[in-house]
């Protein structure tokens, strides 16, 4: 083992530590009552909270990708710097400010809340997408061509493969932001844990914004390590260095 994974893992070591250190300490001081005193209320808001990721993640990747694969095609190049620019305009603008938006055309509830999260999420995948593909290199689809595969073959079973890599991390940060920022879907009736977070700033109580901003936060580093695993196992080790 080199020094320069010695004092990784050191870090890494000392940064577990103090997160149960935090953990520790908020429970001992009572911060965590809510959860065991309202865990039906909990159980519920984490379900709203997981939807909403999910199903806004899920709307992302449907309309990121086909739209990354698109522009990156031969006679659409030219459309490239549209959709990015306009994916970047979307996300330049405060997630507040998105939602108030929404709100004022589709009312409140849980669907204003899943467009705006899903508009947020667009970004991150749909440049990693288009760096992915664009990364691929031109002896590799010469190479393709040479074979006699077609466009659509190419396409499928070397160009994707290729950027699978650069495709999953965009997926994985989009999905951790969201997990946080899904919080804000609270002020549009959407629900979720962001009602322990607002109620606990509301209330000036520490439990209450304990037990939803932690949960979140568990939350994000969960889905992380998990979507880490989902791409190692989804992207070739060939492929991956």
């Amino acid at each position: 083992m080199n020094k320069n994974k010695v004092i990784a893992l050191g870090f890494k070591g000392v940064f577990w530590i103090l997160v149960l250190y935090f953990l520790f300490w908020a429970y001992t001081n009572g911060y965590f009552d809510i959860l065991f005193n309202q865990t039906d209320e909990f159980t519920r808001l984490l379900r709203q909270h997981l939807m909403l990721v999910g199903l806004s993640s899920a709307l992302a990747i449907l309309i990121a990708v086909p739209i990354g694969i698109f522009v990156t095609r031969p006679a659409f190049r030219k459309t490239e710097w549209f959709f990015l620019n306009t994916a970047n305009l979307g996300q330049t603008i405060p997630t507040i400010a998105i939602l108030a938006i929404v709100m004022s055309y589709l009312g409140i509830g849980y669907q204003p809340a899943v467009f705006a999260l899903t508009a947020f999420s667009i970004l991150p995948i749909l440049r990693n997408t288009v760096a992915g593909i664009n990364s691929v290199e031109s002896e590799v689809l010469d190479s393709a061509k040479g074979m006699g595969l077609t466009p659509w073959q190419t396409l499928i079973k070397v160009e994707l493969p290729n950027a699978g890599m650069p495709i999953m991390a965009g997926i994985r940060t989009a999905i951790v932001m969201n997990v946080g920022t899904a919080a804000l879907a609270y002020l549009v009736g959407g629900g979720g844990l962001g009602d322990f977070i607002f109620t606990g700033i509301m209330l000036r109580s520490n439990e209450y914004l304990m037990s939803g901003a932690v949960p979140v936060t568990v939350l994000a580093i969960l889905l992380d390590q998990i979507l880490r695993v989902v791409e190692r196992v989804a992207v070739p080790r060939s492929l991956r260095a």
